[in-house]
């Protein structure tokens, strides 16, 4: 029983600790991008164009995961798009968090006609197709990273909306919220002050994944050039332009491909990790 036990546990950390390492160095990377990346993301050279990776015959030095058609490094590229993914992701899934877990406390908490109209609100929002819904926002708003940003908040709040009202209904029926209640406490302050710190570990869990969400719409909106200007390195419209040489120079696809699905992944593994974390069976 202890040797199995052991072995969750030490699942559970390498759950946490591989996605959270690799956040890490995404994180290193996008902020000490203009010191660490080998090269400028914009400069062009078409005398350098579709170098291939340092293993490969043909490479030059300087230039560790080749060259795009225009001659623009890829990895600066992509250290560079980092943080247009990460800005969007920490801004747009702490956003829409608030806004979620804020409509879903009071609707489970509060029920009545709050539960209803919100209930009701989330029912009509889910109807329309997400991607769709973003992508009408972005050509009504216009381009630019404010207009992502809001886009994935309209989009996503019922996520959390609707966990975090169920929670809230459940722990609304313990016995330490009607102790609160028999003391004298407004229901305002027993939702902050009660609740939502039990909450609050469903809310961090959600939280990481809406991250990973970000970071993918972001990557979409991108592909279709409704995201930053089209000159700014994003790692959506590198995919868009590796599509068009893949057999030229599949490393102008595949590499922010990879860094993609890499952060996405670890988004996903450290929620899954903290949820695990966070149950009490397993602590």
């Amino acid at each position: 029983m202890l040797d199995a036990r052991g072995m969750i546990k030490r699942r559970l950390g390498l759950r946490l600790w591989l996605p959270g390492g690799w956040l890490t160095l995404l994180v290193v990377a996008a902020l000490f991008a203009p010191w660490l990346a080998p090269h400028n993301p914009l400069e062009q050279d078409l005398f350098t164009s579709r170098l291939p990776p340092f293993w490969m015959a043909g490479s030059e030095p300087g230039y560790w995961l080749g060259t795009d058609s225009l001659g623009r490094d890829v990895l600066s590229r992509i250290m560079h798009g980092a943080r247009v993914a990460l800005i969007v992701a920490l801004i747009a899934g702490t956003a829409t968090a608030l806004v979620g877990a804020m409509l879903g406390l009071i609707a489970g908490y509060y029920r009545g006609w709050a539960d209803l109209v919100i209930s009701r609100l989330v029912d009509i929002w889910m109807a329309f197709p997400p991607v769709l819904f973003a992508i009408l926002l972005i050509a009504v708003m216009g381009t630019g990273l404010t207009s992502v940003v809001v886009a994935i908040i309209v989009i996503d709040w019922t996520r959390f909306a609707r966990v975090v009202r169920a929670e809230a209904m459940a722990q609304g029926a313990m016995d330490y919220v009607a102790s609160a209640r028999v003391a004298g406490q407004r229901r305002f302050c027993t939702m902050l002050t009660e609740i939502l710190p039990n909450v609050l570990p469903t809310i961090v869990v959600l939280l990481t994944l809406e991250m990973g969400i970000a970071v993918i719409v972001e990557a979409i909106l991108s592909f279709v050039n409704l995201s930053i200007s089209t000159d700014s390195p994003t790692w959506g419209g590198m995919i868009a332009e590796g599509r068009t040489s893949v057999h030229q120079a599949w490393w102008v696809l595949v590499f922010p491909l990879a860094t993609l699905f890499l952060t996405v992944l670890s988004f996903s593994q450290l929620g899954e990790g903290l949820k695990d974390r966070f149950d009490p069976v397993l602590r």
